[in-house]
């Protein structure tokens, strides 16, 4: 029976890192489709947020299942709920990556801005606090979790100054509201995506000691802050 069970939380391991693995790969290529202004790439990640919405529901059930028939506790236990927790937090990001693409393939359509090209240096953190939490889960390493929690701020920061500059740019063009509005939107959905990964990253806290630092994030950036200044 406990070799059955060992089995069933191998399964359930390998189930949401290969969501995972998806859903990093839903993210890069929705924004390889915008800077390339590449439709068929675009309609390709849309497409396969299908594949993301069924693994989620496949690992909710393997989740339930668990715990109706093992009633784990302790570390099993623990390891259950992230896995719940966090498999819902990759489906949202699925879903951030596939309005990325939707609005890819709308300005694709339009005349090129410069603006798009703002997107980078967003996008690169982004991407490196999603694989940084991933990785941070397969290797259950808390210090790398807390290294996603440090970088949130910094991808906020950038957003607001995405912000600013499309705003800047609608007063100065607003023919290409529409436009803008879009740029808008595909930053927000970075910063949404970014705030996913941070959710990841303090579930793994949680699963390696127990402990809920999900109001705590602030003190990550303070004290990595005074490191820095020290």
């Amino acid at each position: 029976m406990l070799h059955y069970w060992q089995r069933e939380i191998e399964n359930l391991k390998k189930l949401i890192l290969s969501l995972g693995a998806i859903v990093e790969e839903q993210i890069q290529r929705s924004m390889l489709s915008l800077e390339r202004r590449d439709t068929a790439l675009a309609e390709e990640v849309i497409t396969k947020d299908k594949e993301v919405d069924s693994l989620e529901i496949l690992i909710e059930e393997e989740c339930l299942k668990i715990l109706a028939l093992y009633q784990p506790v302790a570390k099993e236990l623990r390891f259950v709920v992230a896995v719940l927790k966090m498999n819902n937090d990759l489906e949202r990001m699925g879903d951030l990556a596939t309005n990325i693409a939707k609005r890819a393939r709308f300005l694709s359509k339009r005349e090129r801005t410069e603006l798009v090209e703002e997107f980078a240096g967003i996008s690169d953190k982004v991407q490196a606090m999603v694989k940084k939490s991933l990785d941070a889960l397969v290797n259950t390493d808390v210090n790398l979790a807390k290294e996603v929690l440090a970088g949130d701020d910094e991808v906020d920061r950038l957003t607001k100054q995405m912000l600013k500059r499309t705003i800047n740019a609608i007063e100065k063009d607003p023919g290409r509201t529409k436009d803008y509005f879009s740029i808008r939107s595909i930053s927000k959905n970075l910063e949404r995506i970014a705030d996913s990964a941070t959710n990841i990253a303090e579930d793994v806290v949680y699963l390696c000691s127990g402990e809920i630092i999900r109001h705590q994030t602030d003190d990550f950036s303070s004290e990595d802050t005074a490191e820095k200044g020290s």
